[in-house]
């Protein structure tokens, strides 16, 4: 199926957005120490921009990576999530900022936040590039959104179609024609 790809976000208003971001995050947590926690595949791109932008002073940055898979038959509405590739930066204690391409529905987020603290973090907040708040089953919130998206399918900067699209950097929202 071939598709079309409509412009959503320009690169340059990424750009600005990300640096807004920067600025936001390095305020809130102005000289205390930060985990930055990058949830893979899609958050790679902004996670690498966002970081750069993250400025702490004495307090000092740590990031690892997590990468999780949702399972459950074709015929539930499971969502039950597991690591399949977890942290190695111990979190106890510390401030944890979660950075995620996208949160939707909620559940994956949820699952990791719950993780997290279990795990001892001092404070845990999300960070997420596309924010599609009327979507939301879980309840979580984005403390620190990128841009607010109501509907569409979107690809590029760091989000995919199939392994596809990633590298782009602008978002898109892909359309079958």
């Amino acid at each position: 199926m071939a598709h079309k790809m409509l412009p959503v976000i320009p690169a340059p208003a990424i750009q600005k957005r990300v640096a807004e971001l920067g600025a936001e995050i390095s305020d809130f947590y102005k000289d205390q120490p930060l985990v930055c926690v990058c949830v893979l595949k899609g958050a790679f791109l902004f996670f690498s921009d966002l970081v750069r932008r993250i400025n702490l002073g004495a307090g000092g940055l740590e990031i690892d990576f997590v990468r999780l898979s949702s399972y459950g038959s074709a015929t539930s509405r499971s969502h039950q999530a597991v690591f399949t590739k977890d942290l190695e930066v111990d979190v106890a204690g510390k401030h944890v900022l979660v950075v995620d391409d996208i949160v939707d529905t909620g559940h994956s987020a949820e699952f990791l936040l719950h993780v997290l603290e279990k795990r001892g973090a001092a404070s845990l907040k999300i960070c997420a590039f596309v924010d599609k708040h009327e979507r939301r089953e879980a309840g979580v919130k984005v403390d620190f959104a990128g841009f607010p998206i109501q509907k569409g399918f979107i690809v590029g900067y760091g989000m995919d179609y199939a392994e596809k699209y990633r590298e782009l950097d602008a978002v898109y929202e892909l359309v079958p024609e």
